[in-house]
């Protein structure tokens, strides 16, 4: 049976693509903005109490009617809307909300310190933040962990496989395939290093960030020193860390944020790179591509298995790179004190994380795909042996020869060679028996240098 939503999508995360980003869409869709909204007013009356105000005290009973606010139901979450109809505030919403819940406990009497001293901006950056944390440690690291791992694996496997690097196109010297998955390996491994070392910042200092009501209201409490705490106490048991930005306006000038959405940028131009590599690889019938029953290459020619998995990648990591670059532009302009326009634009942010996560996945398929084609790859090695020129021309240098790489060019280029032709031209050099075995020795398996210890080496 046909789902409704799904057909009537216009956003492909939302329909096609939902199954792909679900470990996503679970901790960054509404109902989980709705619900860190909630989690950080909660706390943050928690953190109150614990300052022992006279104002405000909570014993452990109605500590815990505060926790029991949360999970969210699905009638939470319709009340909310509800009230927001009204409001035209969705975080003035959540406080009324609170409110709404409270009216009827031990609590109904200090409703007052439900969002106090605070401006919804310390509410959203917080919870952006930390919406922000758990999309990439839960859905976007782990994905690409598993393709490092993979790529890692496949380094290994064809560590000794040796084929014909190509640099402007043209024939250059051997490698090994094993040793130019590496580098695509050694790359993405640094940027996820620098994507877990990442600071969150978040803003939490009232209306232009100097705690102009909360000092005016208990000016005998360092408020600032109180935020930093309330702010770490979110990062027990987390790698990547959220931290109290000191001096704001109204809000965070979302400068962390441009910075994690760079690294994903390089994240993504890396795994562009790798996927247009592949898809030369497959279109030259250097990899080759198992068959997938009941898969159809193209809707006329029968014959036909598209790389369909890595142009899928490359379109999807475009459209999120695309995405990265306007939110780390936009994000940290802000007018004066601060304007509305960024609150739309975070709304986002889940789409390009999302369009990411559906590129791994997507690589990940294609790279399980394919398989080497020895044959291939051998017969175009063997159709080049102009490329041992290098070798020779150096060899001839170091054996005090003039001008031997003018001899190599003039041989070489433009020229299609023969292994007969080299030996001619070896043959015919004025150097040692002993320097003419030596050239005559070099082949493609011990003309390809460090390859394969780069290949294995992790």
């Amino acid at each position: 049976m046909i789902k409704y939503k799904y057909m009537s999508s216009i956003n492909p995360l939302d329909g096609r693509y939902s199954n792909k980003i679900k470990e996503l869409s679970c901790v960054m869709d509404e109902a989980s903005l709705s619900t860190n909204r909630m989690l950080v007013e909660i706390k943050y009356l928690q953190a109150l109490s614990n300052l022992k105000i006279k104002d405000f005290k909570l014993n452990l009973k109605e500590k815990k009617i505060l926790e029991n606010i949360l999970p969210l139901s699905k009638k939470d979450l319709q009340d909310i809307l509800d009230i927001e109809k009204t409001t035209n505030h969705d975080v003035k919403a959540i406080e009324y909300f609170i409110a709404k819940k409270l009216k009827n406990t031990s609590l109904k009497n200090r409703l007052n310190f439900i969002h106090f001293a605070l401006t919804s901006e310390d509410i959203n950056s917080v919870s952006y933040a930390l919406m922000l944390r758990d999309g990439l440690e839960k859905a976007i690291l782990p994905s690409l962990k598993n393709i490092l791992k993979t790529l890692d694996a496949m380094a290994k496997k064809y560590a000794n496989i040796t084929m014909l690097a190509r640099t402007h196109g043209q024939p250059a010297v051997p490698t090994t395939f094993g040793k130019e998955i590496r580098v695509f390996h050694y790359r993405l491994k640094k940027q996820i290093a620098q994507l877990e070392a990442q600071k969150i910042s978040a803003k939490f200092s009232g209306a232009v960030g100097s705690f102009n009501a909360h000092c005016f209201a208990y000016p005998e409490i360092n408020w600032q020193n109180f935020s930093k705490k309330f702010i770490a106490e979110f990062n027990k048991q987390r790698k990547i860390k959220i931290y109290l930005n000191e001096i704001s306006t109204q809000i965070d000038p979302h400068d962390s944020f441009a910075e994690t959405f760079h690294t994903i940028n390089r994240v993504n131009n890396i795994l562009i790179d790798f996927s247009q590599d592949m898809w030369r690889y497959i279109s030259d019938d250097w990899l080759s591509q198992k068959t997938v029953k009941g898969e159809i290459g193209s809707s006329t020619m029968p014959q036909k298995i598209n790389p369909i998995d890595f142009e899928n990648a490359e379109g999807n990591l475009g459209l999120a790179n695309a995405m990265f670059g306007f939110f780390a532009n936009k994000l940290m302009v802000s007018r004066l004190q601060r304007d509305l326009s960024d609150s739309t634009v975070q709304r986002n942010i889940a789409s390009s994380l999302g369009y990411s996560l559906v590129a791994y996945k997507a690589l990940l398929k294609g790279l399980n795909k394919i398989e080497i084609n020895k044959k291939k790859i051998n017969e175009y090695l063997n159709s080049h042996p102009e490329v041992l020129a290098e070798g020779i021309q150096t060899i001839l240098r170091q054996a005090g020869v003039k001008n031997p790489y003018e001899l190599l060019k003039g041989l070489t280029r433009g020229k299609t060679l023969t292994y007969a032709d080299l030996d001619n031209f070896i043959e015919k050099l004025d150097v040692s028996a002993s320097i003419k075995t030596k050239l005559r020795n070099i082949s493609f398996k011990n003309y390809s240098g460090i390859s394969e210890q780069l290949a294995r080496k992790k």
